[in-house]
């Protein structure tokens, strides 16, 4: 296993391309069994989540072609659906990757039934599929649960008005690919609102779909026959370009980046003003920029435009390194402290209550040996490590690589000293 050897010290300054969004690809490669034939999907990060995802859609009977765009950190992603898919997503696969739990509402939608393997992915707490199978039974669907399968079948799927108890992303997704090929009208209340969703529902709607209200908490979607293959660019990924604008705050750099409007990130982006930083949209994207130690802000993340959870390990980040104490509030996923533990290895102050988290900001960290326990986690202990004396050993970066392509080596073009090296051993022990 390899881990990332950042030296501490660092200013980031520079320019930085922020590609296309893990959270929406994914789901646009499981939007894409919705028609046969081939469709293309442009701007996609290369990252592990991809390769894994592109494996679950060829295990459907679809052939996957991945090449290289321009910049080595994105590429183009071409799917061949057959007239009739399979409909069983597989352990192996669908443990290693919860977004792959979203080709259940497609392949329902086309094929009448699907098996899907309970999902994994990241340790950051609960996420039931709760409101996906409420949904999709008030739909028509029969749902049941068996030897580790979610097992959904249903003649034809019909218009309904349903409810989500929270804004939740998966079963919005879920719920949209569904809809397209149902009779009838079907209305999704209390939705989700963020970029990834008006992402999906404007390739669905390119595809043939009828879909009204998307970006609001209201969407309607009118049943068609069929939908057609369709070429679509990824929008741009507001979470990496996030982690950027908190990492030139942290180490009072000045970095512009490129790939996202500043207004999927309003929230997010208002914070860092707040706490010091000068902040200015661009055409394409924006600048941050602060020359002083970063003033101490309180954030509670929430459902979008809210401040987005995964970012939170950016925030408590900032919080770390900021003058004054900041109280950090966690309301949508129960395990995301996980990683202060890890945070607090590098002389984080950090005092943890229920979802609540007091930082006490400190001029400097101390550089130590840490583990990433997940994506945003890795990322945000690595940025950490930029703010810290010494050197910080990242393990277990295989997290990293699932939602930012080549992090390290944008990390050195902007001025860090990181270094990608193979871990050492672990010792072993005999009596």
């Amino acid at each position: 296993m390899d881990l990332l050897r950042v030296a501490g010290g660092a200013r980031l300054s520079g320019d930085v391309t922020v590609v296309g969004a893990k959270n929406s690809a994914l789901k646009l490669m499981a939007a894409a069994l919705l028609a046969p034939g081939r469709t293309v999907l442009t701007n996609v990060p290369k990252i592990t989540d991809i390769a894994i995802m592109a494996e679950v859609v060829r295990r459907l009977g679809c052939e996957v072609t991945l090449t290289s765009e321009d910049d080595i950190s994105r590429a183009t992603v071409e799917i061949d659906v057959p007239e009739v898919p399979r409909h069983e997503a597989d352990y192996d696969l669908v443990r290693q990757l919860r977004a792959s739990i979203c080709v259940l509402g497609p392949l329902l939608a086309r094929c009448g039934s699907v098996r899907v393997a309970h999902p994994g992915g990241d340790a950051i707490g609960s996420r039931g599929l709760d409101m996906h199978v409420a949904g999709l039974r008030r739909m028509g669907a029969e749902i049941t649960s068996e030897h580790g399968f979610v097992i959904a079948t249903a003649e034809k799927l019909h218009g309904a008005t349903i409810w989500l108890d929270f804004p939740s992303v998966g079963a919005t997704e879920n719920l949209l690919m569904a809809a397209v090929l149902a009779d009838g009208v079907t209305e999704i209340d209390n939705a989700a609102r963020e970029p990834e969703i008006v992402d999906i529902c404007d390739m669905l709607t390119a595809m043939g779909a009828n879909i009204f209200g998307a970006g609001t908490s209201q969407i309607v979607v009118d049943g068609v026959d069929a939908l057609r293959p369709v070429a679509h660019r990824t929008v741009g990924d507001r979470i990496v370009a996030g982690t950027w604008a908190f990492a030139a705050a942290m180490t009072r750099g000045d970095v512009h980046v490129h790939g996202v409007p500043a207004a999927h990130l309003e929230i997010a982006l208002d914070k860092l003003v707040t706490s010091g930083a000068s902040v200015a949209a661009s055409e394409d994207g924006f600048r941050v920029r602060i020359d002083r130690r970063p003033s101490a802000v309180d954030i509670v993340t929430l459902p979008y435009p809210g401040f987005p959870t995964d970012l939170l390990p950016m925030a408590v980040g900032l919080a770390a390194v900021s003058e004054g104490n900041s109280l950090i509030t966690e309301n949508i996923f129960d395990g995301r402290f996980m990683f202060i533990q890890e945070l607090t290895r590098l002389a984080a102050e950090i005092r943890t209550d229920g979802h609540h988290a007091v930082v006490r900001g400190r001029e400097r960290l101390s550089g130590a040996p840490v583990t990433a326990t997940d994506i945003r986690a890795g990322a945000g202990l690595v940025v950490a490590g930029l703010c810290a004396d010494g050197t910080t050993d990242v393990g277990h970066v295989h997290h990293i690589d699932r939602g930012y392509p080549d992090f390290a080596a944008d990390l050195v073009s902007l001025g860090a000293d990181v270094r990608r090296i193979q871990a050492p051993d672990e010792p072993v022990f005999t009596m």
